[in-house]
């Protein structure tokens, strides 16, 4: 439960959420502004390693809401909603160039000039699904500010253009023109924006059933009704072009480590165990019976997985 607004300093907004168990540290809710975009954040904890945890395709902050509190007990934790996600500003992509602004290169330097402005120095980035290509991004940009990844089941990208076949991609093309630029786009996204749709969508990721709750339901549906919101999801689901998981993993030099939901329907742990033969990637981790977003399915795992990781490489 959100309490009134408690500070307002400048571009930054903070209001506090309230926890119910005792000890469990508080995490507040704050508004930063970035390139003249609100950018809603949350924060917890007050010392140790710094953690930037990133969500993916849809989601927002909320979606790591099992893994703050108990991450904040020992590290300073951030979570983050990239632009036109969330409760972030979605501007319009129509006022750019194609393929411009919904990007990976765009939403990794949103992550390094919030880790400059809150972080006071170099993270570690905690990233599930497409999240996983923009900390990947940031590590290549600047490897000074990351010190290592964690990588939940991040996007295969199977919508690339390279990984169509040939026959596919005229067809895959006129789908893409279609739902972007007409308004059949925007009546394909009203008939996902439903409880109904979203929560069938969530149990299609999950393994488990039981975990797609009415809460968390709410908090992926809420912002997606929010103007602009439909021509983001549209603009995404029409990028097929940009950098790929496989090239952008030889390419970072910090340490990986990867976890899978074996029961990912979306992003097949056979397809993703290729990515465990890279170097620099220390261990690939299979996460038994969980699906697409094992942070929410199986926190208790993925937050172990977080603190040894942290652990070996934090100096």
């Amino acid at each position: 439960m959100r309490a009134a607004l408690a500070q307002e300093d400048g571009s930054k907004v903070v209001e506090k959420i309230e926890v119910m168990e005792p000890g469990t540290p508080t995490v507040e809710t704050g508004y930063w502004t970035w390139r003249g975009y609100k950018i809603r954040y949350q924060q917890a904890g007050g010392s140790g390693p710094v953690l930037l945890l990133v969500h993916g395709f849809g989601a927002n902050c909320d979606h790591w809401r099992k893994n703050m509190p108990y991450l904040a007990r020992t590290h300073r934790v951030f979570a983050i909603d990239l632009l036109g996600y969330g409760y972030s500003d979605k501007p319009n992509p129509r006022d750019f160039p194609e393929g411009t602004l919904y990007t990976f290169e765009t939403w990794a330097q949103q992550l390094l000039d919030f880790c400059d402005q809150f972080a006071g120095g170099p993270v570690f980035m905690i990233c599930n699904s497409v999240g996983g290509l923009a900390g990947l991004q940031a590590a290549i940009d600047r490897p000074e500010m990351v010190r290592g990844l964690v990588l939940l089941n991040i996007s295969l990208r199977m919508l690339h253009i390279t990984k169509q076949e040939w026959w596919k991609k005229p067809f895959v093309k006129a789908v893409q023109t279609v739902l972007r630029g007409t308004n059949l786009g925007q009546s394909f996204f009203k008939s996902l924006a439903s409880k109904k749709a979203v929560k069938s969508i969530l149990q299609q990721a999950y393994h488990d059933d039981s975990a797609v709750t009415d809460e968390l339901v709410d908090f992926i549906l809420t912002p997606g009704l929010q103007p602009g919101a439909a021509d983001v999801f549209l603009d995404f689901i029409c990028y097929s072009f940009g950098p790929l998981p496989e090239e952008l993993i030889p390419r970072a030099t910090c340490p990986i480590l990867i976890g899978w939901g074996e029961k990912d329907p979306w992003e097949p742990v056979e397809l993703g165990r290729a990515y465990g033969e890279f170097d620099n990637v220390e261990e690939f981790v299979v996460l038994p019976n969980v699906g697409h977003c094992p942070q929410d399915e199986a926190p208790d795992l993925v937050n172990a997985l977080v603190e040894k990781f942290v652990a070996k490489h934090f100096a």
